[in-house]
This record gives structure tokens, C-alpha cells and sequence, in this order.
């Protein structure tokens, strides 16, 4: 697998829930812009667009599956970075978008 395969892809950013401490956020300390977050409660916040369904991330640009980009990758949240390109929950997210599993 490659970066550029991720960078085509976007499944997993508009097909998961993605939730994090309110720690994270710009004015808390941290660096995901507080305009991007939604609360969930007094130490959750969620990233908007993943709110509903079906769910696509707010920081989220481009189309998926061709070109796409993360407008805050630098800022991005715990669970962005933790996200494990190629595991089974990629290859969900790819599934249901019609994308296969990556090699």
C-alpha cells in the first residue's frame, strides 16, 4: 500500500463515526479547529459531517475513491492518526464505497 492510495481513497474519513477528547481541540490546547467539532458530551466531541448518515467528515475535500484530501491532516484528531491504512476496518470503509481491499 501506498500514500498516494490514501490520498485517492477517503473511505474511512466518510464512513466512520470519529470521536475524541474535547482535550484536542484548538481552544483546549490542542490543534483540531473547534469550528470542525460537535460536542457529544463534557469530554467528547465529534468531528462534523460524521454526526449523520451517512456520515462524511467536514474536513474532508475532493471526491472519494478518485482524488481527496484532509483540509486539517496536520490537525487532524487521535483517532485520524490512528486509523490503520489496510486493516480490516479499511478495507470495511472501501467496501462499502465499492473500493477494494488494498494489497
Amino acid at each position: 500500500m501506498t500514500m498516494n492510495e490514501c490520498v485517492r481513497c477517503g473511505a474511512c474519513c466518510a464512513w466512520f463515526r470519529v470521536d475524541f477528547s474535547v482535550y484536542e481541540l484548538d481552544g483546549a490546547g490542542g490543534s483540531v479547529p473547534e469550528t470542525l467539532a460537535i460536542a457529544v458530551n463534557g469530554t467528547t466531541v465529534r468531528m462534523r459531517g460524521t454526526d449523520h448518515w451517512p456520515p462524511r467528515c467536514a474536513a474532508l475535500c475532493g471526491t472519494l475513491g478518485q482524488q481527496v484530501h484532509c483540509a486539517i491532516y496536520e490537525w487532524r484528531p487521535n483517532p485520524c492518526r490512528e486509523f490503520a491504512e489496510g486493516s480490516a476496518a479499511c478495507a470495511e470503509a472501501r467496501r462499502r464505497h465499492g473500493l477494494p481491499p488494498l494489497a
